[in-house]
C-alpha cells in the first residue's frame, strides 16, 4: 500500500534531558479554568468545564510565533500543559494521574477578535484557537521531575512587565478532574496534549514583543513575535 502524496511529518515536542520525542496525537484545551479570568471573560464559575481543541502541528517549540493573518488582536493565555502517556473512556480521578507522562508550559495564542464574532454568531471557534503556531510550548518535563503539579506560580511577562500571574491551585477544576471529564467525552489517548486553563489578565501582543511564560517546577518559555 502507498500513499497518495507523502504524509506530513509527526508533531512531537521534545523532553527534557533526553534525545526522545513524544508524538501529539491530540490537543484539548480547557476554558475558563481560572475564576477571575472566568469572571474577565463574562462567565460563571459554577458551569462545569468545556474543551475547545487545536491542531496537532499547531504546536512550535522553537520560540518563535508568527503573527497570524486576519486578525488586529492576537491575544497570549499562558497555560501548564499535561501530556497524556495512555488514556481510555470514563478514566476516575483517582486514577487519572497514572496517565501523566509529563507536563510543559504552554502559551494558547487567540485571534481575540475572531473568537468575538464567534461568539456573537454561536460558531465554533476553530478560526480563532486553531491556526498554525498557536500553542507555543516548552519541552516536556516527565511527571516524576515535578514535584507537585496542583500548586505553583504560574506568569507572563511582556517585554519584560507582569501581564498574568497566578497559582496552579486556583484552577476551579484539577488536573485529575479534567482527564475525568474529558474520558467521558472522548477516548483518551498516549500522546494527547490538555491545556488547563489560565489566569486571568490576558492582553494582546504585537510583532516584535518578547513574552515569558513560567510555571513553577516545570520552567520557563521565551517567545518572540515575529
Amino acid at each position: 500500500m502507498s500513499y497518495v502524496f507523502p504524509p506530513p511529518p509527526q508533531a512531537t515536542l521534545p523532553v527534557k534531558g533526553s534525545d526522545q520525542l513524544f508524538p501529539i496525537h491530540r490537543i484539548y484545551c480547557v476554558g475558563r479554568n481560572y475564576a477571575e479570568h472566568t469572571k474577565e471573560m463574562g462567565g460563571d464559575t459554577k458551569d462545569p468545564p468545556f474543551f475547545f481543541q487545536k491542531n496537532p502541528d499547531n504546536v512550535v517549540s522553537n520560540g518563535r510565533f508568527a503573527y497570524p493573518s486576519q486578525t488586529s488582536n492576537v491575544h497570549f493565555e499562558i497555560e501548564l500543559v499535561v501530556a497524556l502517556k495512555s488514556g481510555g473512556t470514563n478514566i476516575k480521578p483517582p486514577d487519572a494521574m497514572s496517565h501523566v507522562f509529563g507536563y510543559a508550559v504552554g502559551i494558547d495564542m487567540t485571534r481575540r477578535d475572531l473568537q468575538d464574532a464567534a461568539k456573537k454568531l454561536a460558531r465554533p471557534w476553530e478560526v480563532a484557537k486553531a491556526f498554525e503556531q498557536s500553542a507555543p510550548c516548552t519541552a516536556l518535563v516527565p511527571a516524576p521531575q515535578v514535584a507537585n503539579p496542583s500548586k505553583g506560580a504560574i506568569w507572563v511577562d511582556v517585554n519584560g512587565e507582569r501581564r498574568q500571574t497566578g497559582d496552579l491551585s486556583q484552577m476551579i477544576w484539577d488536573i485529575p478532574n479534567q482527564i475525568a471529564f474529558l474520558s467521558g467525552l472522548f477516548e483518551l489517548k498516549a500522546g494527547d496534549l490538555i491545556f488547563t486553563g489560565t489566569p486571568a489578565g490576558v492582553g494582546a501582543i504585537k510583532k516584535g514583543d518578547k513574552l515569558k511564560g513560567h510555571v513553577d517546577g516545570v520552567g520557563d518559555l521565551d517567545v518572540t513575535v515575529v
